[in-house]
């Protein structure tokens, strides 16, 4: 259980403050919700459709934080209780989103909206009523690297200047125009937040844990061998999720230091092709839940079979850690080995689970 003492960067005391979390029963949120709950004092408005992921935190009420976090049933895009949450926090966090490569082809308007569209009442919440905005965007605004369009023999093909990605200074082609413009007529304090994949447990769904039981998982839990789009040539940089969750919490805790600011949250650290990732995945799973590899662990396959038509992706994503590192001296710790470990032996077991309550169930005469 947290002190009341906490101090920020600053040495400074750190008062408890009222967040409004957007999109609290996901992935991300889950991790902050039970960061908040377990070292600070700060009360959560917890807003999202579903609440499997935070369950553990809602139940059962005599948890030492119970009075410190609420569940709202709230979409955001039809209920107008919105604001009044907003009005009740000093903070609101926007989660929201869709963030699946598959969706964006196949669901091009429903992300356009999620993502940017239904954003946008949160902000002029936030402006109108005078309070604090922290929201996630993503790395994929920074589209391909100058870098990808160098050719192949070109000698300033290693040059980072021409594929780390700045965020004051690398091309995008989408930013956080609205939060910007309120920022600068009517004061909003905003942070944006660019993950560059996150990575850990309850990030997938599992079937009968995180939510209803229909759906599938991930290809390793299903021993089927893992899809490697365009032969897996792109390269990704990947960060653990709770020390991902830790920049978050300093950006809370220090609006002085973060107010104004876009921070890229990644590890440069961790960087490897999507194949190389298959082949350590595989690596993992086979020791974390002691079943031999597939003798064909990966397959190809083309962009356009596994995503749809018109699908364009960038070639490597490495995060510019700068200004992160000096306002708020946040380094990530975890190594890709470990942070799959971590998050591969939590799918195994919960899905071991699942499937074990789906057999004991009983069936419907």
């Amino acid at each position: 259980m947290a002190s009341a003492a906490r101090l920020d960067l600053d040495g400074n005391a750190i008062k408890p403050m009222t967040i409004c979390m957007i999109g609290a029963g996901g992935f991300i949120g889950s991790h902050l919700c039970e960061k908040l709950m377990a070292e600070t004092m700060h009360k959560v408005l917890a807003v999202d459709v579903y609440s499997d992921k935070i369950k553990h935190l809602l139940e059962p009420s005599t948890h030492p934080w119970s009075d410190r976090i609420q569940f709202h049933r709230i979409n955001i895009k039809h209920d107008s209780r919105l604001e009044g949450l907003i009005k009740m926090a000093d903070l609101t966090i926007n989660l929201a989103a869709i963030c699946t490569p598959a969706d964006y082809n196949t669901r091009p308007l429903d992300t356009i909206y999620s993502n940017f569209i239904d954003a946008l009442p949160v902000v002029k919440y936030c402006s109108e009523n005078n309070k604090r905005l922290i929201h996630f965007s993503t790395c994929e605004v920074y589209g391909k690297t100058i870098g990808s369009f160098l050719p192949k023999d070109s000698p300033l093909w290693q040059d980072p200047t021409y594929y780390v990605l700045k965020e004051d200074a690398s091309p995008a082609f989408l930013v956080r125009l609205r939060s910007r413009a309120e920022g600068a007529e009517n004061d909003l304090e905003f942070t944006i937040v660019r993950p560059f994949n996150w990575i850990g447990p309850r990030m997938d769904f599992i079937p009968g844990i995180d939510g209803p039981s229909e759906g599938v998982p991930r290809n390793l839990l299903r021993h089927e061998p893992l899809k490697l789009v365009d032969g897996g040539q792109s390269q990704r940089t990947f960060v653990y999720i709770k020390d991902a969750i830790e920049a978050v919490l300093l950006m809370i805790d220090n609006p002085a230091r973060a107010n104004g600011h876009i921070f890229n949250v990644g590890n440069p650290n961790n960087e490897v092709t999507v194949r190389q990732l298959a082949e350590m995945m595989t690596e993992v799973y086979a020791k974390v839940s002691g079943e031999p590899s597939l003798e064909v662990p990966t397959v190809d396959v083309s962009s356009k079979e596994f995503y749809g038509e018109g699908y364009d992706d960038s070639d490597k994503r490495i995060p510019d850690m700068t200004i992160i590192n000096k306002q708020l001296g946040w380094n990530p710790k975890t190594s890709l080995w470990d942070l799959l470990e971590s998050t591969l032996t939590y799918q195994h077991r919960t899905y071991a689970e699942a499937i074990k309550q789906a057999i004991a169930k009983p069936v419907a005469s």
